[in-house]
């Protein structure tokens, strides 16, 4: 089966491109679409019917672009409005959650920690999956004004570092030995985290799993592109280009758009 329409990816900012770089690597000759609704950005600290809203609002921007399935790169989107997009759309939506199962399943210790927004870890979907693992100690932080700071282009700046030191040194103490990233911002903080972390502590995120989802939905329902060519890539945002820009490593077009 083949369809040549876009894959469409939104996120409260740029932060899903850590999802749309996994889904590009494995996907090369597919189009992509992506939306960095940066002007509302985060999403974490909003209530789930206006999380609903901007999703909503969202979906119709990328199905006006042909998209042909849509990956709600976001966590605090996914685990509180993707069923309602499921419900309101034919389109299929890939989510993205906290890779708790994982990090639960592997660990030796039996006690893994958690970074993710508030939106995400008072979500009913959150909850649901943490109970399944009853006998994983879950230790969870809410990232408070991290999304800020890499929307601002703040990733290296002297209060990420105090932050992530602040939000990690509880969870060392608590002998974790997995982190679970729960906001697809996150994984851009990788190497300050790694410079935290003792290295016995595994990291893991979502953005191989997805990017695997997606091409699963793709060839056994949608249809895969058949273009020989790399796919075109075309990126939106409703805030300042330049951080979205830099963060592409200006590899790519940036449109500012207001949606």
């Amino acid at each position: 089966m083949t369809n040549n329409n876009p894959i469409g990816l939104f996120d409260s900012g740029i932060g899903g491109t850590s999802i749309w770089k996994e889904i590009h690597e494995l996907l090369p000759n597919e189009d992509t679409v992506y939306l960095a609704d940066s002007k509302n950005a985060p999403y974490g600290q909003k209530s789930k019917e206006e999380i609903i809203h901007l999703s909503i609002k969202n979906t119709e921007y990328l199905l006006n672009q042909n998209a042909k399935i849509i990956v709600v790169a976001c966590n605090t989107a996914t685990t509180n409005a993707i069923k309602e997009l499921r419900n309101k759309y034919d389109v299929p939506f890939i989510g993205i959650e906290p890779a708790i199962k994982p990090a639960a399943l592997n660990s030796e210790k039996h006690v893994i920690g958690i970074l993710a927004t508030q939106g995400t870890l008072n979500s009913d979907l959150f909850h649901q999956t943490a109970e399944k693992y009853q006998d994983t100690k879950i230790i969870e932080q809410i990232g408070h004004g991290l999304v800020a700071l890499i929307e601002n282009g703040d990733i290296n700046s002297p209060e990420m570092n105090q932050l992530l030191h602040a939000y990690l040194e509880p969870m060392i103490e608590a002998n974790i030995d997995y982190l679970v990233l729960g906001c697809s911002h996150y994984p851009y903080l990788i190497p300050q985290i790694k410079n935290i972390l003792p290295n016995h502590i595994k990291i893991i995120d979502s953005g191989e799993a997805v990017a695997r989802q997606t091409k699963k939905v793709l060839s056994e329902s949608v249809g895969l592109s058949n273009k020989p060519q790399k796919g075109k890539a075309t990126f939106y945002t409703n805030a300042n280009p330049k951080v979205l820009s830099d963060i592409l490593n200006h590899e790519y077009e940036v449109i500012s758009k207001d949606f």
